[in-house]
Formats: structure tokens, sequence, C-alpha cells
């Protein structure tokens, strides 16, 4: 399930340091819940389904004069080694500048929504 994931998360890296204006995604619905959050707090352009393949995602990626938006994608959780955060923890955590995406039971949301909903999680990566 998570493969698709890193595997997203590698191209979006790959992709702004190369400086495209978009990349290719295979679409599964646990990357739109991911591409759908980045497009919430600013770090894409957003996305769309292909035309020519309803399997594929065209991700625009974002510059800011000319730099990346996203500076650097830090994976907490990956499949050697879980980690999961409380509510306590996450309100001891102190992010600036960035946002952590986080997996609960109910979607992929950011750490400042689990703290409004009062939810713990998986955390997926840091993005800055």
């Amino acid at each position: 399930m998570k493969n698709y994931l890193y595997n997203m998360i590698a191209n979006i890296r790959n992709g702004q340091i190369v400086k495209k204006s978009f990349i290719l995604q295979s679409k599964k619905n646990i990357c739109e819940s991911l591409l759908n959050v980045l497009w919430d707090e600013g770090f894409i352009l957003g996305y769309k389904i292909s035309e020519n393949n309803p399997n594929v995602l065209k991700i625009f990626l974002k510059y800011k004069n000319g730099k990346p938006a996203i500076n650097s994608l830090k994976l907490i959780s990956k499949p050697g080694l879980r980690v999961y955060y409380s509510v306590k923890q996450l309100w001891k955590l102190n992010i600036n500048n960035g946002t952590i995406i986080l997996s609960t039971n109910k979607g992929v949301m950011s750490i400042n929504e689990c703290k409004k909903l009062n939810l713990g999680g998986e955390p997926i990566l840091i993005v800055k």
C-alpha cells in the first residue's frame, strides 16, 4: 500500500530537482489524498487525471522565484520501522516552516487537522 506513496514522494523530489513543471504518477486513492493535503498546504499547484490515460495523475509542481516550493521531503515512518504518534505527542511537536502529514483512521491529513480533530496516527513525512 505505502509503496505507491514512497514512489510518488521520490518522483516529486526528483522532478523538482530537475525543475520540471509537472510529473506523471499512477493513480491510487492514497496518492490522491496525499496530493490533496499537499495542495491544501500550498506545496503543489494541483493535479488532474490525464486525458490520455485515466489511470495516471498529472501533478503540477510549484516554484517560488525559480526555487522549488518543497525544500525537503523527509520520510518518518518507513516499512522497516513504523512510528505512531498519539494526540499528546502531536501537541509536543514544534514544526517551523513546514508540516507533518499523517495517516489516520479518518484518512491522510496534516498535523494541524489532526490537532483540531484530536486524532493521532502514523506520520508519513515532513514537508518543508
